[in-house]
C-alpha cells in the first residue's frame, strides 16, 4: 500500500478556555487547563490516518509523560511510531488560549522537536512511500533535506508552510503542493497566482471557512466547506493537510484532494481539541 510519511512536531496542548485574550500587561482569567496531544507533524499523521492513509510520523518527543500521551494517541489512531525518537529534551509543548468564537493563540516551545536531524530522515526507507507531508516546527534544514529526498526518490513533496519560514528556493521548485493559509499566502505574494512565482509547482490556500483555492500553472480552483458552527479551530490546517496528504496518496487529483480536506477540516472544528477533533472517514461532513 502506499503510505504517507510525516516530517514534523509533536507536542502537548495545554489549553485553556478566555472570555479574551489579554493584552500586554493584563492577566485574565480562564477555565481548567486541558491537556490533550498536538503538534503539526503529529497531527498531520493523525488526520491521514484517521481518514484511511497508512501513516508514519518522523519526530521525536522527550522521555516524559508528555512524551507517552503523544505517543499512545499517535499508535491509537493507527500511526507508526517507530521513526518517533525519544531525545534528552523535553517534549514540545503548545500553550493555547481559546476564546468563545472558537478561535486561538499559540506559543509554542519546540522542546525535543529541535532535535528531529537530518540522520533521522535518512534511516527512514521510502520504497512504499507515495507523498512526504512536512511542517516547520522542526529545523528547516532538516526539512529541506527531507524534500530533496523525497522527490530524487519519486515521493510527492507537500509542505505546510506554518509558521512562515524563509526557505530556499530549490525547496520550493520540488514542492508539489505549498499548503498555506490565507494570511500566510497574503504575506508572500501579493495574490493567489503570484504564489506559484515562488517556485512550487502547485499551491493550496486554505481560506478558513470559505474552504481553499488550488493554484497550478492551468489557474485557480476553489473548494466550499461545509457551512459549520465552530467550537474550536485549534489544528484545523493541520487536519487539512493530513487528509489532503492522504487523498494524494490513494491517486486523487489536488483538487479533488482539497476538496475531500476542507470538509475534514470543517468537521474538525465542530469538536474541541486538535486531534481528539479528527473525524474518521465515516464521520467526514458531506
Amino acid at each position: 500500500m502506499s503510505s504517507v510519511l510525516v516530517l514534523g512536531s509533536a507536542n502537548a496542548d495545554l489549553v485553556v478556555e478566555v472570555a479574551v485574550r489579554p493584552a500586554a500587561g493584563e492577566t485574565v482569567l480562564g477555565g481548567d487547563t486541558r491537556v490533550m496531544p498536538g503538534g503539526k507533524g503529529a497531527n498531520t499523521a493523525v488526520a491521514a490516518a484517521r481518514v484511511g492513509a497508512s501513516v508514519a510520523l518522523l519526530g521525536a518527543v522527550g522521555p516524559d509523560q508528555y512524551g507517552s500521551l503523544l505517543r499512545d494517541s499517535l499508535s491509537g489512531s493507527g500511526v507508526r511510531t517507530e521513526f518517533v525518537r525519544t531525545s534528552e529534551r523535553p517534549t514540545g509543548i503548545a500553550y493555547i488560549t481559546v476564546t468563545p468564537d472558537g478561535e486561538n493563540s499559540i506559543v509554542v516551545a519546540p522542546g525535543a522537536n529541535g532535535d528531529v536531524s537530518t540522520s533521522d530522515v535518512d534511516g527512514v526507507p521510502l520504497d512504499d512511500v507515495a507523498v512526504l507531508a512536512c511542517s516547520l516546527e522542526v529545523p528547516i534544514p532538516v526539512v529541506e533535506h527531507a524534500v530533496a529526498r523525497a522527490a530524487a526518490s519519486g515521493v510527492r513533496p507537500l509542505l505546510n508552510l506554518s509558521p512562515v519560514a524563509p526557505i530556499s528556493r530549490e525547496t520550493l521548485a520540488l514542492l508539489d503542493p505549498l499548503v498555506v493559509n490565507e494570511h500566510e499566502a497574503a504575506s508572500l505574494a501579493p495574490s493567489l497566482a503570484g504564489l506559484l512565482d515562488l517556485g512550487p509547482r502547485s499551491v493550496v490556500v486554505t481560506l478558513g471557512s470559505r474552504g481553499a483555492a488550488v493554484v497550478t500553472p492551468d489557474g485557480v480552483v476553489e473548494v466550499t466547506a461545509p457551512e459549520v458552527t465552530a467550537v474550536d479551530t485549534t489544528g484545523a490546517g493541520d487536519a487539512f493537510a493530513g487528509a489532503l496528504a492522504a487523498r494524494l496518496a490513494a491517486g486523487d487529483s489536488l483538487v479533488e484532494a482539497a476538496r475531500f480536506a476542507a470538509r475534514v477540516a470543517a468537521t474538525s472544528v465542530t469538536r474541541p481539541g486538535a486531534q481528539p477533533s479528527y473525524p474518521f472517514a465515516a464521520e467526514v461532513l458531506p
